[in-house]
């Protein structure tokens, strides 16, 4: 079966009215765009990015949206034609035009299983000399010696093929001896942690501001069937909240893929976590910001030892 996408531009006061009428059709489930939602998801949350899509900041002045789908045969067409009437006599009612244009834009979709056609693209990927990172529905093509990490992105994240994911995971394995302990600050997925455990380590702890990071982490230890007991994962935030940097002790590596200004706010802080010869591993850092990041690295003591650079990412290795 097709269907019929339907697309309401409104206000984000037009929400509840639109999904009422919506909803007296027989039509409960809907995709909501609130404008003003994602004005305040933008700026309340700046400080964990470096820059913001053109794309994204374009959706800053978009209307409010309201999507809904009817089946694309006759029926769905006098569903259709019911909710272009509900919209017009809407329009009529809303002097003050609080509920904006109420217009209403079709578009045909075909019925295709969209969650499932993206995985073609996604192919192992070697990254430094020992990981690969492996597809968990695809079998190994050839016998390896390299560790394999198995990820479904579709649950989780990315996949290991961005620069600064990359750089991390090759500072690790660079750095990483037999039985070290690791802390991933911003563990998001766990990828660096558990790719960690994979190489070796014998206790890692991870933290993220995000609680959904927590079951994603430990859904992605199970799937590289390793022991629970080797890891540890929380959520807060480890920069301003100090009973939550006290749940963690020294360790032999730290790393944080994260942003530069997450990177600077972190410097004076994370030496805490590092053992007298410990290693503190960053990246996420835009090349216009990297003086700022080594900056604050080195204005609380920590000395660059190696850089990781490509055209828009920067990462580097502090001891």
């Amino acid at each position: 079966m097709n269907w019929i996408k339907i697309n309401i531009i409104t206000t984000s006061e037009g929400i509840d009215p639109v999904c009422s009428a919506l909803a007296d059709l027989g039509i409960g489930g809907v995709e909501i765009s609130d404008k003003d939602d994602f004005i305040e998801f933008l700026e309340n949350n700046r400080k964990y990015w470096d820059y913001v899509d053109e794309e994204l900041e374009r959706l800053k002045t978009a209307d409010t949206k309201i999507t809904a789908y009817v089946a694309d045969d006759s029926d769905g067409l006098l569903t259709l034609s019911e909710i272009e009437k509900k919209m017009a006599a809407m329009r009529a009612a809303d002097k003050e035009q609080k509920f904006g244009a109420l217009k209403i834009v079709t578009a045909q979709v075909k019925d295709e299983d969209w969650s499932e056609n993206w995985k073609q693209y996604f192919k192992p990927i070697e990254i430094g000399a020992r990981v690969l990172i492996q597809p968990e529905w695809l079998p190994l093509e050839k016998e390896t010696d390299r560790v394999v990490f198995r990820v479904n992105p579709g649950m989780t994240f990315g996949t290991g093929t961005h620069d600064s994911t990359r750089f991390c995971i090759e500072a690790i394995e660079e750095n990483l001896k037999p039985g070290d302990t690791m802390l991933d600050l911003g563990c998001g997925s766990g990828i660096l942690s558990i790719i960690a455990l994979l190489l070796g380590a014998s206790h890692c702890d991870a933290v993220d501001i995000d609680p959904a990071a927590v079951d994603v982490a430990y859904d992605n230890l199970a799937l590289n069937n390793l022991d629970r007991g080797l890891y540890s994962v929380s959520s807060g935030d480890i920069i301003e909240d100090k009973k939550v940097r006290d749940r963690f002790g020294k360790y032999d590596l730290v790393a944080a893929n994260i942003v530069a200004d997450v990177i600077i706010a972190l410097a004076p802080v994370v030496r805490e976590f590092m053992k007298p010869d410990g290693i503190f591993i960053c990246s996420g850092i835009i090349n216009e910001r990297t003086n700022e990041v080594r900056s604050a690295l080195e204005a609380a003591g920590l000395e660059i030892i190696k850089e990781k650079r490509s055209n828009e990412w920067t990462a580097y290795t502090c001891a």
